[in-house]
């Protein structure tokens, strides 16, 4: 879902990371404010007066956001909920979850929890709205707070329309799985509510722009592309989980895998290991102890003219909980640890000592042919 992001700070517990997206829709929020929204409502100031109420506002719907999305991670945390971080993007924010919530009641406490946190923001800035201004602070300062009281309401309706993965989404797929005890066609009709939105945004998105609202247009259409997407992602992944939850790592991974040593050279490992065998990655071996893995991607990190005098150990990926798995570990496990640390193989382990490999491909093969065989 993400690009390139960066760690902000830690908030409550949470690594609150900026996609790079977001630069783009904040400089775009400062830039309307200051040269329409602003200046439309309040009239009469000067041009720096409406860019700093605009940058302003912005930051407040970035504080405002965090916020949203710390409820939730609040209440996921309460309930057993794994969440790896908070992450803004171009359309908002997530709390990124490392697995879905163990029951119905926890799924909605954990989805209502963002408007509810949106309503009470909206409420703080429209009574600090009314404060600043009997007080007599300002138009800029009180139209700022007034504008953060409006787009929180927003946000916070917004977000409950019934479409997952919306937070209204998430509320009505709790709903339907109490009802039923079934979470995936919970999830399915949910998504599909999703995917049902979307289209009707995009299709507002097209309206607007037949109708010379370019922005705005293309703003709806890209919003109502997002969400379609991501409901339907939504049930293939839960489908999947459910298709792996049974499956540990031994059932797929390959056992007694070629193994590479330690001290000798990135010459030596293209010349005599991966030519001769095509494998990709190797567990790397010092004395019979597994100290880490080596892959043909980290050969291309490196200079071909320095493969003759660099060591396999300077090029390696030390061990560590993001190459490594248990033997008993469940394959799903095993997909959010190389969607996380960015590896496609992982090294299987039990007591320390190097059982086998565990590639993603396989783990898709076996996917793949369970849903053939239904």
């Amino acid at each position: 879902m993400f690009g390139a992001q960066i760690k902000l700070f830690r908030l409550a517990g949470f690594d609150v990371n900026l996609d790079v997206s977001w630069v783009f829709i904040a400089l775009l929020i400062s830039w309307t404010l200051a040269t329409g929204y602003f200046p439309q409502l309040y009239p009469g100031f000067e041009s720096t007066t409406y860019w700093s109420m605009g940058v302003i506002g912005a930051a407040g719907l970035f504080l405002s956001i965090v916020l949203h999305e710390l409820s939730h991670s609040v209440v996921a945390r309460r309930y057993g909920i794994p969440i790896s971080g908070i992450t803004l993007f171009i359309f908002g924010g997530v709390a990124q979850m490392e697995r879905e919530p163990p029951t119905a009641r926890a799924e909605f406490m954990m989805a209502i929890a963002g408007p509810l946190a949106s309503l009470g923001l909206s409420l703080f800035f429209y009574l600090g709205a009314i404060i600043m201004a009997s007080a007599g602070a300002g138009t800029p300062i009180s139209g700022v707070l007034a504008y953060l009281a409006l787009i929180n309401l927003i946000v916070a309706i917004f977000n409950m329309v019934p479409a997952f993965p919306l937070d209204g989404g998430r509320v009505y797929r709790a709903w339907l799985w109490g009802r039923t005890g079934d979470i995936v066609a919970a999830t399915r009709r949910a998504a599909m509510a999703g995917q049902i939105f979307g289209l009707m945004l995009v299709g507002l998105g097209v309206a607007s722009l037949i109708s010379g609202h370019l922005i705005g247009g293309l703003w709806w259409g890209l919003i109502g592309l997002f969400l379609h997407s991501a409901s339907r992602n939504a049930i293939t992944q839960l489908e999947s989980q459910k298709l792996l939850e049974s499956e540990t790592v031994e059932r797929v991974m390959t056992h007694s895998p070629l193994t590479v040593p330690a001290n000798i050279t990135l010459r030596d490992l293209v010349d005599n290991y991966i030519y001769g065998s095509f494998h990709e990655t190797f567990p790397v071996m010092d004395g019979g102890r597994l100290v880490g893995s080596i892959g043909v991607a980290d050969l291309r990190e490196t200079s071909k003219q320095a493969w003759g005098r660099l060591l396999v150990s300077d090029a390696m990926h030390p061990i560590s909980a993001l190459n490594t798995i248990n033997v008993d570990d469940k394959t799903e496990t095993a997909l959010r640890k190389m969607r996380e640390g960015g590896h496609s193989r992982l090294l299987v382990v039990k007591n320390g000592r190097l059982e086998g490999i565990v590639a993603l491909r396989d783990i898709m093969r076996l996917l793949s042919l369970k849903r053939e065989l239904g």
